[in-house]
């Protein structure tokens, strides 16, 4: 098994083309994490780590703004108000014909889509730094602070979530795919150290059945995610061949991975989840009474140990999963691409009958990696309350997302190795 790894990296070695993408990732890295240090002014620091160690929920928004909201560095705000913007894109493509239309027309369709996606993050990021700010101030870890300081705050906040998205794009387009769940993977891993020592400690030594069930729990679950993300459907795929006069079918398959969305559904579902609960802290700083009142019954259906928040959670994981994985597979466009290039499924007609059994399947598999990412995330917190750890469902949310992304890379790795066996591929 280890020469077997040390293999496989040293082929990555040898490639120029992978050994670029590493050096690029790990320059943008490198100052992402050394932009999340640099904090904005005015904050209470230690009042403000009191509040995060106090609310599972702030701690979890914190695991995706990349570790800068605890610090309230000049990117609190992370990359949320991007998420945001793709979901709310991605939603208008289904309801505006115009964007629909645009959508259908390939890379540049995709392209001027991202745009509008860029354009929408700054009004968002802009909302949501004053509610960032409206919420510290009421709980005293901000002052009052004048319109002029105000509005310094919130363009530095917005241009600190733009330069964010920037740094994911230029992972995207130089380093490795999707960079934005990258930045996302290493921030979980910054604030790794400081959950595991949170953990340890909640943790008595000398409960030893705790431990075990903890440690059990996370071999576990990393255990499924990975058989789960790596479990394909393979559809046999015959080719006609001419040899001769005659004709001999090439054999084939399509594989039809069960989590064709990968990360993204756990990424967009955290991102609404959150929201109802920092509503609700925003709302209790206010004077009037009623409004007080719904944010703390609010507070407390939307705790990550109550049954509605675990509700919503896997039905947004599950619903976004589905939505991601039409967005990404298309089968009327594999049909046609089959049909084009003389390929058929055995015993199904080519054109609109193998887009229809293709949907199908792809629908039964897809209901399998839609339960299992919706359970795997609901999971940890039904054992919180045995093992005593309060961060575990954080835990559990970031094991997921670092497991998936490092899937995904070495993934894009392996395809890059292969690649360069291809004979004529340019050097």
């Amino acid at each position: 098994m280890l020469s077997a790894i040390a293999h496989f990296f040293s082929k990555i070695v040898s490639s120029p083309e992978t050994r670029k993408k590493i050096i690029v990732t790990a320059v943008v890295l490198l100052v992402f994490r050394f932009v999340a240090h640099i904090p904005a002014s005015g904050i209470d620091r230690t009042s403000l780590q009191a509040l995060f160690l106090g609310s599972p929920l702030l701690s979890l928004l914190d695991v995706f703004s990349g570790g800068t909201l605890a610090n309230f560095s000049i990117m609190a705000l992370g990359l949320n108000p991007y998420i945001n913007a793709s979901i709310i894109m991605q939603l208008l493509t289904y309801v505006i014909p115009a964007l629909e239309e645009l959508s259908k027309e390939g890379e540049y369709g995709q392209e001027k889509i991202n745009q509008y996606t860029r354009f929408l993050t700054i009004p968002l990021a802009a909302m949501q730094a004053f509610g960032m700010y409206s919420l510290l101030r009421s709980q005293g870890i901000l002052t009052t602070l004048s319109p002029l300081a105000l509005f310094s705050l919130i363009l530095t906040m917005t241009a600190g979530t733009v330069f964010a998205v920037w740094l994911g794009e230029l992972i995207t387009e130089y380093g490795f795919s999707n960079g934005v769940s990258i930045l996302i993977f290493a921030g979980i891993i910054a604030r790794l150290p400081v959950v595991v020592g949170q953990s340890v400690t909640a943790i008595q030594a000398q409960d030893l059945m705790k431990i075990g069930v903890f440690l059990g729990l996370a071999v576990v679950i990393v255990g499924l995610i990975v058989f789960m993300n790596e479990a394909v459907r393979r559809v046999p795929i015959s080719y006609a061949r001419r040899v001769g006069r005659g004709a001999s079918p090439l054999n084939s398959f399509l594989p039809l991975r069960l989590n064709q969305a990968g990360v993204i559904p756990i990424i967009f579902a955290v991102s609404l989840v959150l929201l109802p609960s920092i509503v609700s802290q925003f709302l209790t700083g206010i004077d009037n009474e009623r409004l007080a009142n719904l944010a703390a019954g609010i507070a407390a259906a939307f705790n990550p140990q109550s049954l509605v928040y675990n509700a919503l959670y896997f039905l947004l994981v599950f619903g976004f999963t589905y939505f991601y994985t039409a967005v990404v597979f298309n089968p009327t466009k594999i049909a046609e691409n089959l049909q084009k290039n003389g390929g058929f499924i055995p015993g199904i007609r080519p054109g609109t009958a193998t887009s229809q059994y293709l949907s199908f399947v792809l629908n039964r598999i897809t209901l399998i990696g839609a339960s299992f990412l919706g359970f795997v995330a609901i999971l940890p917190s039904f054992f919180q309350n045995f093992v005593g750890v309060a961060n575990l469902a954080i835990g559990g949310t970031g094991i997921l997302i670092v497991v998936s992304v490092v899937l995904e890379v070495t993934r894009e790795l392996e395809a890059q190795l292969v690649m360069r066996k291809y004979e004529g591929f340019v050097r």
